[in-house]
């Protein structure tokens, strides 16, 4: 008995590193990010590394139907993961996309920005506001000016997303009032 154990235990030994290489592997060829979408990824963290320090945000439309949520929030320099999902508050200034949310005849309808870049001058209030067709309780931003930064930026958190118009791309921490 005692040298099946240590026979085992030798072959054991043997087998770790092909185990480990088999996971490597396995791993690897799970990973959904091939090296086209690497240099995508490198290629956005140099641009917002680029970005002009400043007092101001850089905003992302993210619009979905049937909720008064704004988008996401940044500043310069800062990457999109640590953005903050906000409702723009309207005290002083407009939100860029002021529109009717069902649009007389063929004129645009609010949430027709959607996915466009801006960069807007505000401050957080401290308060969060709660949406309840998305169960959101987000930051409100308090909007004082915006200028449009950019009309396609393109994907915002991962190259190979797919928005539907229906969620959002990341789950949401603070989802409770």
């Amino acid at each position: 008995m005692r040298a099946f154990v240590f026979h085992s235990r030798i072959n054991m030994i043997r087998l770790a590193p092909l185990l480990l290489l088999g996971l490597a592997v396995i791993l690897t060829a799970c990973s959904s990010t091939s090296p086209r979408q690497q240099q995508l990824i490198e290629y956005r963290r140099m641009e917002i590394a680029a970005e002009a320090p400043g007092d101001y945000y850089i905003g992302r439309r993210f619009h979905i139907d049937r909720t008064h949520l704004w988008g996401y929030v940044r500043r310069p320099g800062q990457p999109w993961h640590e953005s903050k999902l906000i409702m723009m508050s309207e005290k002083f200034a407009r939100q860029p996309d002021r529109y009717p949310e069902i649009p007389a005849g063929d004129g645009p309808a609010f949430g027709s920005d959607h996915n466009r870049e801006y960069r807007l001058w505000g401050y957080f209030s401290g308060r969060r506001i709660y949406d309840p067709n998305s169960n959101l309780a987000v930051p409100e931003f308090v909007l004082q000016r915006y200028e449009l930064k950019n009309s396609s930026p393109g994907w915002l958190f991962h190259p190979g997303e797919r928005f539907n118009g229906k969620q959002l791309l990341r789950g949401e921490a603070g989802s409770r009032p």
